[in-house]
């Protein structure tokens, strides 16, 4: 899926009204339908509604969902936030509408709002058209709804948030805190910022059916890896292949006390159909990992807890990772020098390897073309410097895909892929039971079983990381967030890739 911008969005908008053609009044009213319907869908034991609207198109949705709302025979009480009288067009018209039934409230700095904890407070106060934080009595009103226990539900974006970029919100900024947004169309990009959780909390869409055409017609920079996309990618096999066909993969992982972490990126490359695969791992490491991963070769350290020496014959091998487990000794810090030297395909850096490349920033300049570099927001900022919201280290993690001809793979609730060529990808699979440790390693293993398979990097980081977080997910089935570790991930890859076969 493409996800386009806030001022894409208002783009699409007017062009479905020119080229529907429709009445912008009827698009609102068609927004608004689909909108209670996901409301009633979703929280169907809901029955008393608190409806906060200002005056623009935002607060003509919730006008209009107000209306729809009590055809349901619903509860519901209006407040508007409006300081100065004067309504959109389209919100004045859906203020005409509301039944006399209907209470209305005008919020003003005097009102100390009082509800029942039984009533859902519904935010229709700014969403997506909103440039600078709140002032005045849109600030007062967002911070005493805060203070309410109650429910909260946002339509398209809670109140005071940039669809965006929201670095100019000050520490305490006045944003809805929503507990479920409901966005129109797409969601935004600042939902899948760790820092914008407590606003935006759990999110759904519904498609008001803007036009296709400016969609299908449409640049944009950001994606949402979803199972279509994916199901595109997976290569069909011939009855007529052999190991050799699904290509040599090399691991350089494992260190004393971290032999596991061999063990976990071993069998998740192994699962995710490469044809052959050999671990470079300390002596000391070569009984368990033979013992645990009997499928795969080893190569063996020239010292007993570390990696050290030269990997002989490395151009042989059709893909190579580096980094689970490894360390930071002075040895090692060799071998991922060697290994960018002279390998001369696309190398997988995670972890370690990742911490060893930003002791050694020069060397970022002789990364094979197409690497993949797999952090998480600590070693990212490493790499790349301390950032201070999401929004911040995506335009980073854009960056520096592009100077250096790399694929960024950032770890998180909505694990971000970055290409050299300016496009961003956020995946859709996982939950918070993957936050454990040898997660990433699964990764990994996957993302370099996927490279050795001929797969191009791109097609690696978005198969890879969509079957990793799906593997996760169906895991949930047996498992709950607490308890899923790094191994249920692997076990349940197989059942990942039927998934995304049916």
């Amino acid at each position: 899926m493409k996800l386009f911008t806030t001022e894409q969005i208002r783009t699409w908008d007017q062009y479905t009204i020119q080229h529907e053609p429709i009445l912008s009044i009827d698009l609102m009213e068609r927004a608004a339908k689909v909108l209670t319907e996901e409301i009633l869908q979703l929280f169907p034991h809901l029955h008393h509604f608190a409806i906060f609207c200002g005056p623009g198109n935002n607060g003509g949705d919730g006008l209009a969902i107000a209306r729809l709302l009590h055809e349901q025979n619903k509860s519901v009480v209006v407040w508007i936030v409006n300081p100065n009288d004067s309504f959109s067009p389209d919100a004045q018209i859906n203020l005409n509408r509301l039944p006399k039934e209907i209470i209305i409230h005008y919020y003003s700095k005097e009102h100390t709002i009082h509800l029942n904890d039984n009533t859902c407070i519904v935010d229709a106060i700014f969403g997506s058209g909103i440039r600078n934080e709140p002032e005045g009595i849109f600030f007062d009103c967002i911070q005493q709804l805060n203070k309410l226990p109650n429910f909260k539900i946002a339509i398209d974006v809670p109140s005071g948030l940039s669809g965006e970029d929201n670095r100019h919100l000050k520490s305490q900024p006045a944003v809805i805190q929503a507990q479920h947004t409901i966005a129109i169309q797409q969601p935004r990009l600042s939902f899948f910022f760790a820092e914008n959780e407590k606003y935006v909390g759990q999110w759904s869409v519904v498609s008001i059916g803007l036009h296709p055409e400016y969609y299908e017609n449409t640049e944009t920079a950001y994606h949402l890896i979803e199972k279509k996309m994916v199901a595109g990618i997976i290569k069909p096999r011939s009855r007529f292949s052999h190991k050799g066909t699904f290509g040599h993969a090399l691991l350089a992982s494992g260190s004393i006390g971290k032999t596991g972490a061999a063990v976990l990126s071993a069998k998740a490359c192994l699962r995710s159909g490469v044809g052959l695969l050999t671990v470079f791992i300390p002596k000391q490491s070569n009984l368990i990992l033979q013992t645990a991963v009997p499928e795969a070769m080893t190569l063996l350290s020239d010292e007993e807890h570390h990696l050290y020496g030269r990997i002989r014959d490395v151009e042989k091998y059709a893909a190579v990772g580096i980094g689970p487990g490894i360390g930071q000794h002075a040895d090692t810090t060799l071998v991922v020098k060697q290994l960018i030297h002279e390998y001369h395909s696309p190398i997988v850096f995670d972890a370690d390897a990742l911490n060893i490349l930003a002791e050694h920033k020069t060397w970022m300049e002789f990364l094979p073309q197409g690497s993949i570099l797999t952090p998480h927001p600590g070693e990212f900022d490493r790499l790349f410097g301390k950032h201070t919201s999401g929004y911040e280290r995506l335009m980073t993690q854009m960056a520096m895909s592009k100077r250096y001809g790399i694929y960024i793979v950032l770890k998180g609730a909505y694990t971000s892929v970055s290409t050299p060529g300016g496009n961003v990808y956020f995946n859709s699979t996982g939950n918070p039971g993957m936050a454990t440790g040898g997660s990433g390693d699964v990764l990994t293993g996957i993302l370099t079983g996927l490279l050795a398979q001929h797969y191009t990097p791109l097609q690696s980081c978005i198969l890879g990381v969509y079957v990793h977080g799906l593997a996760a997910d169906i895991s949930l089935q047996h498992q709950s967030h607490e308890s899923l570790i790094a191994s249920d991930i692997i076990e349940h890859l197989g059942l990942s890739f039927q998934r995304i076969a049916d």
